[in-house]
């Protein structure tokens, strides 16, 4: 049975952390691959500042160039509405039977497990790997496999702003992200 990790998000943009993240679960659970998979509109928070489709897709594909365990997922880009993760789990299961899914949290998800649409169903799809994030707590009711990866406390939101106030990004983005964004003026930079 082939193993995959997914790791969900908006990616706007992707950051060095997100890779971080995705190398350490790899690695930790012995991973044949770890798909990111950018979701449409997500459910649980309101996102200001949009960027296409297009160039949330050619930003994930620049950030994993060169990993070739890493892969981009557009199912959740491919559907209309809300990217709700049990509409997206009952699909991906379906058509890769052989495979067993581990979806990879922060730990500000973690917290939120309780709040996540039809959470009882899709523990049955997927086994949530948790990984900690500096300012959250880590008890969950459910179920989790805790995977330690470095502290690199950085968000994409963290990010958006350096980017509109034309402040350092470097080292905090792969260099081919950067660059695409500075040459396609996205995020005001």
């Amino acid at each position: 049975m082939n193993r995959v990790g997914i790791i969900g998000g908006t990616f706007n943009p992707p950051h060095n952390g997100h890779l971080l993240i995705a190398s350490e679960v790899l690695t930790e659970l012995n991973l044949a691959e770890v798909w990111f998979m950018p979701n449409n509109i997500p459910p649980h928070k309101e996102q200001k500042i949009r960027i296409s489709n297009s160039d949330r897709m050619n930003l994930l594909s620049l950030a994993i160039a060169g990993q070739p365990k890493f892969k981009v997922q557009p199912i959740e880009l491919e559907r209309e509405g809300p990217s709700y993760t049990i509409d997206t789990m009952r699909i991906v299961t379906d058509k890769y039977k052989d495979t067993k899914f581990y979806f990879i949290i922060g730990a500000d998800m973690v917290e939120y497990l309780p709040h996540w649409y039809k959470i009882e169903e899709l523990l049955e799809l997927v086994t949530f790997v948790g990984v900690k994030r500096p300012g959250y707590s880590f008890s969950s009711q459910f179920p989790i496999v805790e995977v330690n990866v470095p502290q690199f406390d950085i968000s994409s939101s963290m990010i958006r702003k350096r980017l509109k106030e034309k402040a350092n990004t470097m080292y905090l983005l792969p260099e081919k992200v950067r660059q695409y964004i500075e040459e396609n003026h996205l995020y005001g930079s």
